[in-house]
């Protein structure tokens, strides 16, 4: 007998897939004023915490294709905010890292985002939001296992 989702307002897939949506809404409208995309924002995110990231690991931090992260990173060099090195110090992946502009609008940026989390999840106590975090993190966990066949 197979399963389906039933009631949308019961269903926990798309609880999520509405808040995902809320979120990135958010956050478009409040980052477009300093001139970002969400991809961008998540981008200089990542290098602010791990300088040195190639664009494949970016891509896959920001959720995001290959060939859209060299956009996003052409879009960012052009205007200042990042650098990356003209060869690759081992293999084909060119390092990238912050320019002083570009950590200051990371700093704007990261303020911003915090307002939009933090404006998401006020009605949770400080557990609750623990809660939340911890849920989503095994709901990530268990989708990344190996499913057993059938």
């Amino acid at each position: 007998m197979t399963q389906r989702v039933g009631d949308l307002g019961l269903s926990v897939g798309y609880a999520l897939k509405q808040a995902a949506a809320a979120l990135r809404t958010a956050m478009d409208a409040e980052l477009r004023p300093l001139g970002l995309s969400v991809p961008q924002y998540a981008c200089l995110e990542l290098l602010g915490q791990r300088p040195g990231l190639s664009a494949a690991e970016l891509a896959r931090g920001a959720f995001v294709t290959r060939q859209s992260m060299h956009a996003v990173l052409l879009g960012l060099e052009e205007r200042g905010l990042l650098t990356r090195a003209p060869a690759a110090p081992q293999g084909r992946a060119l390092p990238t890292e912050l320019t002083e502009a570009g950590q200051r609008v990371l700093a704007q940026a990261s303020e911003t985002v915090a307002a939009i989390e933090r404006r998401m999840t006020d009605a949770l106590s400080p557990a609750g939001r623990e809660r939340l975090r911890a849920d989503l993190s095994a709901c990530v966990d268990a989708l990344s296992r190996p499913q057993p066949p059938t």
